[in-house]
């Protein structure tokens, strides 16, 4: 933890947070020496920029801090790990831009992070004393999900496969009294969830069903389910030496719900919470599925494999139908899908399908509002005649190369009820370019935005 929700400690010093519309203001009040010293230093309140102001005896007097605004997610990111070992506090008065403290608690405890399982860190993060706030606890809440997101896209295949991924949702199932099973290897056979079993045969860490379940049954059921495929060699359509780099991120969509999950449970939101992980390898082997296979799913639609490297959908298909059948208020799946969406949107922008227009409009809107971006992509009907298969029900790739995010969620769409809301993420679950609190690894992307609405929705 680099904050601590308490009162400043002796010798701990003040950081003045500014912007630069507001900085000569908030600069007023500082003797004239000080005031040369930002100047000669190049300090105006430009965001993620810094200043010392040294005291009479060579230490730190104050530290002045530029940010965006008050309530910005990541205005403090920049400090923990570019100031010097220590304790500091936010300074009070004309002199100092007030910042929200949820956003305070979240950049800073962000900013201070690193992935340190196989690497010491360099230094410690400067500590943050926060006055102890509803507001603040929040936002440490949120900093520890999207954390331990980070923690499990960046931990490698070898040392999290299948059930090291079910290990860790039992940990967080026992944090907060939820109730945790699984469902491995050929079992899954005989509990009706072929397709999960068929992409993770070949491999030596046998495949399974992860499931996390929490709260009143009196209360509205919220099903998120994430995709998790610890490592994704491409299967028999064999990926390429630098697609295959990264592929311990292909279970960004699993790490992802859990974490929105974590959040769901840490503040107690009134809902019936289901969480399913369909957890496995897509591996190379003599019993490996096999282009052209036809499997019979969950819901019993038939589809025929098109590729084996299109492997996410063939196993969400499954978790899908089985959560539709629970007949929840909301279902939400997120999934390291497509190369088409990262093509169309990059990495920052998740994209976002929904066949609600109006809600969709929502959260875009709200994912702007909070600098937690996911952007709408169309459920494009006039597009499923590309994954209509001669022999089956359909197969789990496009004809062509068009549209290729697209047709994987219409995919998705086949295995969940017309009258069900529901959400589809593709994201990409990494930050390739590293910017204040976001280093490059494993990311956390749309839950803050996701919380935010399941507390308007199920809240209030």
């Amino acid at each position: 933890m680099t904050v601590h929700l308490a009162k400043p400690r002796r010798g701990s010093i003040a950081i003045h947070a500014t912007t630069r519309a507001l900085f000569a203001g908030h600069a007023a009040a500082l003797a004239p020496a000080a005031r040369r010293w930002l100047q000669s230093v190049g300090f105006d309140g430009r965001p993620d920029s810094h200043a010392l102001l040294p005291d009479a005896a060579g230490g730190i007097a104050a530290v002045w801090a530029g940010v965006p605004d008050a309530a910005h997610p990541w205005a403090l990111a920049a400090l923990p790990k570019a100031l010097p070992a220590g304790a500091y506090h936010l300074a009070e008065g004309a002199d100092a831009l007030a910042l929200e403290p949820g956003a305070a608690a979240l950049s800073w405890e962000l900013g201070g992070y690193g992935f340190d399982l196989y690497k010491a860190a360099r230094r410690v993060p400067a500590q943050l004393h926060l006055p102890a706030s509803e507001a603040a606890r929040r936002g440490l809440i949120v900093a520890a999900a999207m954390a331990s997101a980070r923690d499990l896209v960046n931990t490698p295949a070898e040392h999290l496969g299948p059930a090291e991924l079910a290990e860790a949702v039992r940990l967080v199932a026992r944090q907060h009294g939820a109730t945790f099973k699984q469902t491995v290897g050929d079992k899954l056979l005989a509990a009706g969830f072929p397709a999960i079993h068929a992409v993770g045969r070949a491999a030596v860490r046998e495949p399974r069903l992860i499931e996390l379940t929490w709260g009143k049954p009196r209360h509205p059921k919220l099903t998120l389910v994430g995709k998790g495929v610890c490592f994704d060699s491409g299967g028999l359509d064999l990926k390429g030496a630098d697609g295959m780099r990264l592929m311990k991120k292909d279970m960004g969509g699993a790490a992802n719900a859990l974490a929105l999950a974590q959040m769901v449970m840490a503040l107690e939101l009134p809902v019936r919470l289901q969480l399913l992980i369909p957890a496995v390898e897509n591996a190379v082997a003599g019993n490996a599925y096999r282009p052209g296979d036809v499997f019979k799913t969950r819901k019993g639609l038939h589809i025929e494999i098109g590729n084996t490297d299109a492997e996410g959908r063939v196993i969400l298909c499954d978790a899908l139908a089985y959560g539709a059948e629970g007949q929840p208020a909301l279902m939400i799946d997120m999934a390291t899908l497509t190369g088409a969406a990262r093509v169309a949107l990059g990495a920052q922008l998740p994209a976002l399908f929904c066949r609600d227009m109006a809600l969709a409009r929502e959260l875009v809107d709200r994912g702007l509002a909070l600098h937690d971006p996911l952007w709408h992509l169309p459920l494009w009907a006039g597009y499923h005649g590309q994954i209509e298969s001669d022999i089956a029900d359909i197969v789990n790739t496009g004809k062509g190369g068009l549209a290729g995010a697209i047709t994987a969620a219409l995919f998705l769409e086949d295995f969940v009820p017309a009258d069900l809301p529901w959400l589809h993420l593709d994201l990409f679950a990494w930050n390739n370019e590293a910017r204040p609190g976001r280093p490059v690894g494993g990311e956390a992307q749309t839950l803050r935005t996701l919380l935010a609405y399941l507390e308007a929705r199920f809240a209030g």
